[in-house]
């Protein structure tokens, strides 16, 4: 009997040991397609793509705000592939993509969807990252005191 139980626990942590691999390499995949996506958004502020230009003309802010919002996605960006700061990251970019949704609704018009998925994706990697952010602060807490 205890031979059995001992297969039956051995099979089940291995069970537990693929869906933790399996969720850890579909996590990652997610990062780096996310941080793909502002690299490429981020980058085309920065080298002043014409869309981009016109799309910072009509917020109305100037195009220093332009540098900020690429320099600001392209650090997140940087910030998901390097695993102690990818919830940081994620932050980050969570809350530039609710300041570029509210700006697309109610601003410049046009559709938020990408900014709407950009948001969504970058939420999923917070949340994945959850107990590595709340460990973070825990520890400046700890600081602080």
């Amino acid at each position: 009997m205890s031979l059995s139980r001992s297969i039956s626990i051995t099979g089940s942590q291995s069970l537990q040991i693929r869906r933790s691999r399996v969720g850890l390499v579909a996590l990652w995949g997610l990062q780096v397609v996310v941080a793909g996506l502002f690299l490429l958004a981020g980058g085309s502020k920065l080298a002043g793509a014409a869309t981009m230009v016109a799309l910072f003309d009509a917020i109305g802010v100037g195009q220093w705000f332009r540098y900020v919002t690429g320099f600001i996605e392209v650090t997140g960006a940087v910030a998901l592939l390097v695993p102690a700061l990818a919830p940081f990251g994620a932050l980050l970019l969570a809350l530039t993509m609710v300041g570029a949704i509210t700006t697309h609704l109610f601003i410049v018009g046009g559709s938020p969807v990408v900014p709407v998925f950009l948001l969504l994706g970058s939420l999923a990697i917070l949340w994945a990252r959850r107990d590595q952010l709340s460990g973070a602060l825990s520890r400046l807490r700890r600081v602080r005191v």
